[in-house]
């Protein structure tokens, strides 16, 4: 039997197999047994505070608190928490709720295993030991501006991608722009006012310099064989706005080395520039959607001067371009799986093949979401969206490999 798993007001957790929980799928129900795996290592449990879990018949657990699940890098998630917002109650930070709970006194999560790599791996550090990691590296390169963003970046934030720099593996974080031109509802970096929340992380203040960019890339690339590195991170803007330092960095780069490879996340909204950077040696593209519905991706990305046209353009550019291209799809349940979203998906990869689609779970409080983008009308499941990606050809993961 698939019980209630909860916490109470202090956060404690609790198991009670006799209690039925339902689960949102965009539309709230039950959830099914292969919808569901034992929570992986890495899986933590959080508690939604003024919420009340919803159990079978749509009855509210009043004196309980909802509880969530965040996953761990390489799964997916395929429900979401089914709970009832009491007056008052906080907004939820920016991360990826998860439905959690409990099948034969054990945590279960309603998620699947859609990649695996050591470098995305969570690393444990002793006492100390990152930081004089970041310590001796910046010794090496004490002016460097840049390199000293990503030590904030891996000490304060634990982005892996950051921490790739001083571990010397795999992919580097490149950040290059404290601008943007979308004001996405759920930024990680920079919100508006109004958001009633504070981003999980500060962007970048400074515009970083192609000569600290090219030292940072020349050495990873020196050092990893088959590393990448990438403009475009969690802690900036969108990089197309620096296209011209981009442009030179990256010839930079291949002046010194031929091996590696020069990556960049972008929202895909300046077409233009993006030919600028490929023809400069750009080699891989990893381009940011949340839909390939108009509608869907303006109320999230709340774009300025370009729109979802501008986005499918670059896609579509880069792929004919030979580039290794990637999406940085943004999922989240009633939303990806809508038979609008999946048809969408359907007509525009069918006719430019990426090399792969990284599923991302969407962070942001659930009704937030819903109340910008609104709920489905035809939920299919997140099972049945993702296998209809790789029945395209198209391969499925979560982050960029080396090989």
């Amino acid at each position: 039997m698939i019980g209630l798993a909860y916490t109470d007001t202090r956060g404690r957790i609790y198991y009670d197999p006799a209690r039925a929980p339902l689960a949102d799928g965009g539309l709230e129900r039950a959830p099914t047994r292969d919808e569901l795996i034992p929570a992986p290592p890495g899986t933590v449990p959080t508690m939604l505070p003024g919420r009340a879990p919803l159990l079978a018949g749509g009855r509210p657990a009043e004196r309980r608190t909802a509880l969530g699940a965040l996953l761990p890098a390489g799964y997916t998630r395929l429900l979401l928490p089914a709970y009832r917002r009491r007056a008052n109650a906080p907004a939820l930070p920016l991360f990826g709720y998860t439905f959690a709970c409990v099948i034969d006194d054990e945590l279960h999560v309603a998620a699947m295993r859609t990649d695996a790599s050591e470098d995305w791996a969570p690393r444990t550090y002793a006492a100390g030991e990152l930081e004089e990691l970041l310590a001796r590296r910046q010794a090496e390169d004490p002016r460097n501006r840049t390199l000293a963003q990503l030590a904030l970046c891996s000490r304060e934030y634990g982005c892996f991608t950051a921490q790739n720099v001083f571990l010397e593996r795999g992919e580097a974080a490149l950040p290059v722009s404290p601008r943007c031109n979308a004001a996405c509802v759920g930024c990680i970096s920079e919100l508006t006012p109004d958001a009633g929340l504070p981003s999980p992380q500060t962007r970048v203040d400074f515009e970083p310099e192609v000569d600290d960019l090219a030292r940072i890339a020349i050495r990873h690339l020196e050092r990893v064989a088959d590393g990448i590195v990438s403009f475009g991170q969690g802690c900036e803007g969108e990089p197309l706005l620096r296209v011209t330092t981009i442009e030179r960095t990256v010839e930079r780069i291949r002046a010194a080395r031929v091996n590696g490879t020069i990556n960049l996340n972008t929202n895909g909204s300046l077409p233009k520039s993006l030919r600028r950077l490929i023809d400069a040696g750009l080699q891989a593209v990893r381009i940011s959607v949340n839909s390939f519905r108009p509608d869907v991706y303006a109320a999230y990305y709340r774009p300025t001067g370009y729109d979802l046209d501008d986005v499918l353009e670059s896609i579509a550019l880069a792929v004919d371009a030979g580039l290794r291209v990637s999406l940085n799809y943004l999922t989240h349940p009633g939303v990806t799986d809508e038979r609008a979203e999946v048809d969408a998906f359907e007509a525009f990869l069918g006719a430019h093949p990426v090399a792969m689609v990284q599923t991302r779970t969407l962070n942001i409080d659930p009704e937030r979401y819903f109340a910008a983008v609104g709920r489905p009308i035809e939920p299919l499941g997140m099972r049945v969206a993702l296998q209809r990606i790789e029945l395209l050809g198209v391969a499925l993961g979560n982050f960029t490999h080396t090989h």
